[in-house]
């Protein structure tokens, strides 16, 4: 199945507007919830957002087998019947990766997300080496991940652009302001960039400034109204609103999830039992938020989100 879109399509309708990843939705035994995925995914198209990640981190990419990464992207493609774009994870080693990239061709996605290889750091030849066998695997675009062990710079970032038409967009998931201001010289609007540091509402509007003009939301996928009104202000550079959703929401929701390692994801997991739309427990070795944290979180959906908060109950 072969998408409509070409790399540069993908990167330009990502680059307009709101980006979001939804959860993998599991039964209590940790299997694929296939029909709460499915029906997460149609009430997340209701809204306006500009592309959707099927199997990226806050949808437990490093809990499902390779197969379950396809099995899920297909049923995104599927279930989102081109109302979005749909990008899939790949990642750890390069065997791997290409494969997963393959698959998710296959299975009808529109891009990819490369994320860092697993467990080794590397030297940036080695890591160039590694995303050009991957871009060179699929004729789909790809954005590749810069965070933890894999950051590349922009000297070899601009040497894989010259070589790979299909490297199409850099996601800044480590918070370098400096580096992110040499790759934006240094390339522009070669590339499509993407805010990706955890809860990422938080760095919106100094990203902006730097030519990132979008972001993948995570409380999207249980509080999308927020977040598109959020990054509504962002892209008006309306400052007090900005101000207002971080210390009414933003802010709060992250001192929750400071509390434990791994909390990224599941107190997303948490904003979707709040809403109504229980999408399972995380995978191990993740670890739910407590009774206590939920009940918190849920008053602090209440606050933004009301009528979902109602429909909860």
């Amino acid at each position: 199945m072969a998408t409509a879109l070409s790399p540069v399509d993908v990167a330009q309708r990502l680059g307009a507007g709101l980006l979001s990843f939804p959860v993998t939705p599991f039964t209590a035994d940790f299997a694929i919830d296939e029909a709460q995925y499915r029906s997460n995914l149609d009430w997340l198209c209701g809204y306006d957002v500009a592309g959707l990640f099927a199997a990226g981190g806050t949808g437990e990419f490093f809990s499902l087998t390779p197969a379950e990464v396809a099995r899920v992207v297909g049923v995104a493609v599927a279930e989102t019947a081109g109302r979005v774009p749909v990008l899939a994870g790949a990642g750890y080693g390069t065997a791997i990766a290409c494969e997963m990239a393959r698959a998710a061709e296959k299975a009808g996605a529109d891009g990819l997300l490369l994320l860092p290889p697993y467990l080794v750091g590397s030297e940036q030849d080695g890591l160039s080496a590694h995303i050009e066998a991957v871009c060179r695997s699929t004729g789909l675009g790809v954005i590749v991940y810069n965070r933890d062990n894999a950051v590349i710079g922009p000297d070899a970032l601009a040497r894989l652009c010259d070589r790979l038409p299909n490297l199409v967009g850099y996601k800044d998931g480590i918070g370098d302001i400096e580096l992110m201001t040499r790759i934006y010289s240094r390339l522009g609007d070669r590339l499509t960039y993407v805010g990706g540091l955890p809860t990422a509402e938080t760095f919106a509007l100094p990203y902006l400034e730097m030519g990132v003009t979008t972001y993948s939301s995570a409380v999207f996928n249980f509080v999308p109204g927020f977040a598109l009104d959020f990054y509504a202000a962002v892209r008006r550079r309306d400052r007090v609103a900005v101000a207002t959703g971080l210390r009414d929401f933003i802010l709060p929701l992250i001192e929750i999830r400071n509390r434990r390692k791994g909390y990224a994801v599941s107190i997303i997991k948490a904003g979707m039992r709040a809403v109504g739309r229980d999408s399972g427990p995380v995978r191990f070795p993740l670890t739910d938020l407590t009774a206590a944290e939920q009940a918190e979180l849920a008053a602090l959906v209440a606050r933004v989100a009301p009528a979902q908060a109602l429909a909860a109950e």
